[in-house]
């Protein structure tokens, strides 16, 4: 577990582009459950990929983009430990993977990155491929 004071600034990262933070086991299952729209769930982490693409790519794609997922909801890996395994119940058959970011439609995984799909990568195209999932998952086109 990391110290609060070291992880606060990484979690208003996305606090304060919307994300809601789901902290305990009981809120994952409270928001997953039975869920009707879209939710995206950030995996956030302490390392350098969340830092420099992760969390910079998807605030990118949902301030850029015209189609948004209805939710915004992030755990933190190695701090909200049972808040995490417990999402991560709903993100199998992938493996744990953190970062990573996952998009539901009406309570199923429809769209995954995982960690080695964001090393590598910049802000920019992390955020351009959220984008293309927004457009086919998201909004009244992809209801069809």
């Amino acid at each position: 577990m990391y110290p609060e004071h070291l992880v606060a600034p990484m979690r208003q990262d996305l606090t304060k582009a919307g994300f809601q933070e789901l902290r305990t086991a009981e809120e994952v299952d409270q928001l997953l459950q039975n869920d009707k729209g879209t939710t995206l769930l950030v995996v956030n982490s302490v390392c350098g990929c969340a830092a420099g693409a992760a969390r910079p790519g998807v605030k990118a794609a949902v301030a850029n983009s015209e189609v948004k997922p209805d939710k915004l909801v992030t755990v933190f890996a190695g701090v909200d430990a049972q808040a995490t395994q417990k999402a991560r119940e709903y993100l199998l058959p992938y493996p744990p993977s953190s970062p990573a970011v996952a998009l539901f439609k009406d309570g199923e995984l429809v769209h995954f990155v995982e960690r080695h799909h964001i090393e590598g990568r910049s802000a920019q195209m992390i955020a351009e491929h959220l984008m293309m999932a927004f457009d086919e998952f998201c909004g009244e086109s992809a209801a069809k």
